[in-house]
């Protein structure tokens, strides 16, 4: 057997409540070796932070006597263990390791604490978040602090909105103004049969109550115009863009961009589709991109043409991932890119897009809408010729 497994036998183990009967009586070192992110979801009190990666470098700040009584302490004891070994190569005498670790600690009912406000409950369900150096624990609570609208709860909205739902961002908004139609069940898996005829907002809201009880869900069972949304998107962080009307979309650019909103926009058709982030003054708005909507013959809409519910699925996640990459502030969000994706080939084509000089909304030479005037928008019903396809 090698060296360090005859080493790693010889490690003193003790229970958790050992250790909290010595804790109580003092004259001991309780040294954690995980990480921070981990620490700061809870730790025992009075545990010194000292990563496994980093002990035998920094033991002898904490803990100078090598003859005095530590504790180590992991999330399950491995670690904690290993450090022991390097410990015992260090002279140090009278080291043990706390069994189980923190895990069992917990489940036997004796106490942590915690540097942030998160509920034992929601400890566990966000438990894979946490564990997520680029997340942890204060990422989890930036996402159940965001506030994020979403604009349809059809083929785009409801897999955004599940995983947004799933992934505990606390406040979702949903505006859509239909109801529940047989024919939206091949891809708008928010919804079941038993819910046919019931607005969309309220389906979306109940199965979003069912799967994460911490989300406030907030509906508005109505459609988006000029006379209301600005009222509608203040109140949020970011939007998600599934409309499925020309005059919609451009509505919520020029609203988005007077407001200074991001927005993670996509669109799907038959067996493609596709996605971009604007974030207004950093990229390109929507309309960099399409400075006026093609001719109707050019993009029918799916009702006319048909849509690969899969397909749906696929681009609607990846509307929420570019959220949680912009709560987070993690990865590189798709800012002057555009995502295009065609599944029967399962290609993924990318594109750079520039902001527009001559943008009549976020151009350099774009007016300045004063504050009389920020209600105010032209008639996109005029502006997309009648055009109502996506």
């Amino acid at each position: 057997m090698a060296p360090e497994a005859t080493e790693t036998k010889k490690v003193e183990e003790i229970t958790p409540q050992e250790a909290f009967t010595e804790l109580d009586e003092g004259g001991v070192t309780l040294i954690d070796v995980r990480e921070p992110y981990e620490y700061e979801e809870a730790y025992i009190a009075g545990s010194k932070l000292i990563p496994l990666g980093v002990v035998a470098d920094r033991i002898s700040e904490v803990a100078p006597d090598k003859s005095g009584r530590i504790i180590l302490q992991c999330r399950s004891g491995v670690r904690s263990a290993d450090a022991a070994v390097v410990l015992a190569k260090l002279g140090y005498e009278n080291a043990a390791n706390l069994g189980g670790g923190i895990l069992e600690w917990e489940a036997q009912g004796l106490p942590v604490e915690s540097n942030v406000n998160l509920t034992p409950a929601q400890r566990d369900r966000y438990s894979r978040h946490i564990l997520l150096p680029e997340v942890g624990v204060e990422g989890q609570i930036k996402m159940l602090e965001a506030r994020v609208l979403l604009l349809g709860a059809g083929g785009l909205g409801a897999p955004t909105a599940l995983y947004l739902a799933a992934a505990g961002i606390g406040t979702i908004g949903i505006v859509d103004d239909d109801v529940v139609d047989a024919s939206n069940l091949q891809r708008q898996v928010i919804h079941n049969t038993a819910r046919v005829g019931t607005p969309k907002s309220s389906s979306a809201r109940q199965t979003i109550e069912e799967l994460n009880p911490d989300i406030e869900v907030i509906e508005y069972n109505f459609r988006l115009d000029a006379n209301n949304i600005l009222e509608v998107i203040e109140d949020y962080d970011i939007i998600v863009d599934g409309a499925d009307n020309f005059p919609t979309r451009y509505l919520l650019n020029d609203a988005s961009v007077r407001l200074k909103k991001p927005v993670v926009s996509a669109s799907i058709l038959s067996f493609d589709g596709q996605i971009s982030t604007f974030v207004p003054y950093e990229g390109p708005c929507y309309r960099c991109l399409y400075p006026t909507p093609p001719p109707p013959e050019l993009a029918p809409s799916c009702s006319a043409n048909g849509v690969l519910g899969a397909m749906a699925g696929q681009m609607g996640l990846l509307q929420a991932n570019e959220v949680l990459k912009l709560v987070l502030g993690i990865g590189e969000p798709l800012i002057g890119r555009l995502l295009l994706y065609e599944a029967l080939g399962t290609h993924f084509t990318e594109l750079k897009v520039r902001r527009d000089p001559e943008c009549p909304i976020c151009g350099p030479n774009a007016p300045e809408v004063p504050e009389s005037e920020m209600g105010r928008f032209p008639d996109y019903e005029a502006f997309c010729g009648g055009h109502t396809g996506s």
